[in-house]
C-alpha cells in the first residue's frame, strides 16, 4: 500500500510539471504571434509606403500634364509670333513665367527644353556623313568605312559596302545565336550591341558604353526629319558635314553664344540661309543641307514637392515631316500581314473611324511622338545635350 505522503508527492510533481508544459506552450504561441504581428506590422508600413507614394505621384504626375500643356501653350503663341522657333534664347526659356503659371502650394516645377533636332537624323545619314564623323574621331580611313558599313548594313538594304572586311550577312549566321540584320533603322541605342563591329567601337570589353558611344548618341537622333538646327548643334554635328576647319567650329560658337566679335550683340541665333552664309561663308559645306528651325523639341518637366520628385519627358515634333524611326516598318509588317490578319485590322480601323467621327477633332497643334516618365526617362548624364 502507498505511503500517503508518497502519494501526495507524486501528485504535486505531476501537477508541477503539467503546468509547466502550460507555460511552455502559452511562451511558444506568444512567440508565434509576436512573429506574425511583426510580419503583419512590416508588410502593412511597407503597403502603406507604396499607397502613401503612389497618391503623391498621382498628385505630382497631374501637375507635371498641367505644367506641361501650359508649356506647350506658350510655344505655340511664339511660333505664330516668330514664324517658328529656334532656341530658347528667343523669349521662351522660361514659358511658366511667361504664361503666369503657379503650382498648388509647396510644390516646384522646372522645365527644361532639349532640341532633338540639333542632332543629325540617323536615318537619313550617307556614307560620306559617317565616314566624315570617324576620321574625325581618329578612326583610320579603313576602321572608319568599316564602322559605316556595318551600321548601314544593318539598316538599309540597298547598302553597297565600302570595305571589304565590312560584316556581311555570314557573319551574324556564324554566332551561338544566329540572326539577320533587320535592314532598318535602329529604334534604340542599345541596338548597337547587336552590330558587328559596331559593338567593339561603342561598348568595351565588359559591355559598358564607351565614350564613343555617348558622342554617337549626342550626334545622332534615331527620329527622320529632314535638317538639323543649327542654332542648338551637337559636339560633333560639324564634323559629319566635313568641316575641320577649327576657325569655323569657333565663330559658329561666338556667333551662338555671343563671345568674340558678336560679344556685342549678344547671344545669336541663326534665322535663314542668309545668315549661316554670313557668318561660315557662302561656300561653306553646311550650305543648304542645315535648317535654323526646331523640328522635334524636348520638353523636360520636373516637379518637387518636399522630398519627392516627379518626371516628365515628352518629345514634341514642333513641323510636319517628323517621324518615328520603326513608323515606316510598321506600316510595311502590317500590309504584308496574312488576309485573315489584315481583314481583322481593316474592320477595326472601320470601327474605331465610326467611333472617332462622332467625337471633335481637337485641332492639337503639335504631334506628340513620345511621352516618358520617371524611370523611364534615359539617364541624361550619359547624352546632355540640352538648353534651357
Amino acid at each position: 500500500m502507498m505511503n500517503p505522503a508518497a502519494f501526495h508527492f507524486s501528485a504535486n510533481h505531476r501537477a508541477r510539471r503539467r503546468r509547466g508544459s502550460v507555460l511552455i506552450i502559452v511562451l511558444i504561441t506568444m512567440m508565434f504571434a509576436v512573429a506574425a504581428l511583426t510580419l503583419f506590422m512590416e508588410k502593412a508600413s511597407t503597403d502603406l509606403i507604396v499607397e502613401a507614394r503612389d497618391a503623391t505621384d498621382a498628385r505630382l504626375r497631374s501637375e507635371a500634364y498641367s505644367a506641361l500643356e501650359t508649356t506647350l501653350a506658350v510655344l505655340v503663341d511664339f511660333r505664330d509670333v516668330l514664324g517658328g522657333l529656334r532656341n530658347p534664347s528667343e523669349g521662351w526659356s522660361d514659358p511658366l513665367a511667361f504664361a503666369g503659371y503657379q503650382p498648388q502650394e509647396d510644390r516646384e516645377v522646372e522645365i527644361s527644353f532639349e532640341d532633338e533636332s540639333g542632332k543629325v537624323s540617323l536615318p537619313n545619314a550617307t556614307p560620306e556623313m559617317l565616314v566624315n564623323l570617324f576620321k574625325y574621331w581618329d578612326l583610320s580611313q579603313n576602321d572608319a568605312e568599316r564602322l559605316a558599313d556595318a551600321l548601314l548594313g544593318w539598316m538599309r538594304k540597298e547598302h553597297v559596302p565600302m570595305s571589304v572586311a565590312s560584316p556581311t550577312a555570314m557573319d551574324y549566321d556564324r554566332g551561338d545565336l544566329p540572326y539577320v540584320p533587320p535592314q532598318r533603322s535602329l529604334r534604340s541605342f542599345e541596338e548597337l550591341r547587336a552590330i558587328e563591329y559596331a559593338r567593339e567601337v561603342f561598348f568595351d570589353e565588359k559591355g559598358n558604353p564607351t565614350d564613343l558611344y555617348r558622342r554617337f548618341a549626342q550626334t545622332f537622333s534615331l527620329y527622320n526629319f529632314r535638317q538639323p538646327n543649327l542654332n542648338s548643334a551637337a559636339p560633333d554635328l560639324l564634323a559629319v558635314y566635313g568641316v575641320d576647319d577649327p576657325q569655323q567650329r569657333e565663330r559658329l560658337q561666338d556667333y551662338l553664344q555671343g563671345r568674340g566679335m558678336y560679344q556685342a550683340n549678344g547671344a545669336g541665333v541663326f534665322k535663314s540661309e542668309a545668315d549661316v552664309a554670313g557668318v561660315l561663308g557662302a561656300r561653306s559645306p553646311l550650305a543648304g543641307r542645315v535648317g535654323t528651325q526646331i523640328s522635334a523639341l524636348r520638353v523636360h518637366v520636373t516637379v518637387r514637392e518636399g522630398m519627392n520628385a516627379y518626371r516628365l519627358s515628352a518629345l514634341v515634333a514642333m513641323t510636319n515631316g517628323v517621324r518615328a524611326p520603326e513608323a515606316g516598318d510598321l506600316n510595311r509588317t502590317n500590309n504584308n500581314a496574312g488576309n485573315s490578319s489584315a481583314a481583322g485590322a481593316s474592320a477595326g480601323n472601320t470601327s474605331r473611324s465610326t467611333r472617332n467621327a462622332t467625337v471633335k477633332s481637337l485641332n492639337y497643334p503639335f504631334t506628340l511622338l513620345e511621352i516618358r516618365e520617371n524611370g523611364a526617362i534615359p539617364d541624361r548624364d550619359q547624352t546632355d545635350t540640352s538648353s534651357n
